[in-house]
């Protein structure tokens, strides 16, 4: 988890607060067991994402030094001729001293850097939700192979609540850590990822200190912030708590139903298609859901997004899958991919994508699969009979 933690931070270019003209940064390094001649290379991200090498110095009796300025801290790298991986470390205008680990660079221990400080801050919090899980399923393990039904749902459950707390973890960091110059940074990373909550995240950066703010990262964050705004002023409506629209729709036998005419107590509207592998495999998940909710009030409509353009008779496959799926709930479908009235109101870029709704139709989860959407359905309606 730390691995692929740190590989996502390196796809950025992070820098923060201002340093004066003049001051430089002072590498050394203590590079034990490193051989003479081996070359060192200090390295940061573009804009395209691809990695430049800024400087570079020559290992001599297990130390080296590297000198230079930067206009603002940022996240840089440090790797070696022959050792796996980087070290990652935000760079500033100070002393900096680095005890390379050749053998898990990753791991090399950094001093010096004021901002670094909120990163492994930061990488630390991560390890622990790593660390967590690990512990969970170990005492899964201990189960034995065929643990009851009780144990396993207990197991699920805290698991489910391990990944909620983590995916919620950055924006949690942030928000404490609002004057981290590291946290300016971890916005920007953030931003690019399904699920960024504008408010909570534009929120947090208003309350970062006017020097941050003002900084060269703090203005293509906030540009950045405000283009998300745009975007998401354009589909409030579908945000969770607001009503779900209400759409119109033919049937496979071509008659015009409406949402609201089939909506239950809770309602999944389904977005998926007969072409679509990822919902196919979804479609068991669905089916169990159904088959155990349904007398207690579910409804479920599939929304197929079928007439994609290598398709030569959307209709058949769309009824076909549906057959072959047993998918026994109501369905809708134009046949118009992607260009169907309903995905375009709902704002469906990628499938599968749900929405499920309360008995009054608002929307109270999106995009839930697998286990969580059986436990939050679970949750609105109880036990299964």
């Amino acid at each position: 988890m730390k691995k692929i933690l740190i590989l996502s931070v390196l796809t950025l270019i992070f820098v923060s607060c201002n340093q004066s003209n003049g001051i430089e940064y002072v590498i050394n390094g203590d590079a034990e067991g490193v051989h003479n001649g081996i070359r060192i290379r200090l390295a940061q991200i573009d804009g395209k994402g691809q990695q430049v090498i800024m400087d570079s110095a020559i290992v001599m009796d297990n130390k080296f030094t590297i000198k230079g300025s930067v206009e603002e801290p940022g996240i840089y790298f440090l790797s070696a001729d022959g050792s796996p991986g980087n070290v990652v470390f935000m760079l500033e205008n100070s002393d900096i001293t680095i005890d390379f680990n050749k053998e898990i660079p990753m791991e090399s221990k950094i001093s010096g850097s004021e901002s670094n400080k909120s990163y492994e801050a930061f990488q630390n919090g991560m390890l622990q939700f790593k660390e967590e899980g690990e512990t969970i399923m170990t005492k899964f393990k201990e189960l034995g192979q065929e643990p009851t039904p009780e144990k396993r749902d207990s197991i699920r459950k805290v698991m489910e609540d391990l990944r909620l707390r983590q995916a919620s973890y950055p924006l949690k960091f942030v928000q404490e850590n609002n004057d981290s110059y590291f946290s300016l940074n971890l916005i920007q990373l953030e931003s690019s990822r399904a699920n960024f909550d504008i408010l909570k995240y534009k929120e947090a950066y208003e309350s970062f200190p006017e020097h941050l703010k003002n900084s060269n990262r703090g203005q293509i964050v906030k540009q950045k912030l405000d283009e998300l705004y745009k975007d998401y002023e354009k589909t409030a409506y579908l945000e969770i708590g607001k009503v779900a629209p209400n759409f119109e729709s033919l049937t496979p036998d071509g008659k015009t139903v409406s949402l609201n005419d089939l909506k239950g107590k809770v309602t999944i509207i389904d977005f998926w298609a007969a072409w679509c592998g990822p919902c196919r495999r979804e479609n068991p998940n669905v089916v169990k859901v159904y088959e155990q909710y349904h007398n207690k009030g579910l409804e479920i409509i599939g929304v197929s997004l079928d007439g994609a353009p290598n398709q030569k008779d959307p209709k058949k496959a769309w009824l076909d899958a549906i057959e072959k799926d047993g998918l026994k709930w109501n369905h809708v479908s134009s046949l118009k991919y992607f260009r169907d009235d309903v995905a375009e109101l709902y704002n469906i870029t990628s499938i599968p994508a749900t929405y499920i709704l309360d008995e009054e139709g608002k929307i109270i989860a999106k995009n839930l699969r697998g286990r969580a959407l059986e436990l939050k359905i679970e949750e609105l309606l109880g036990n299964p009979q």
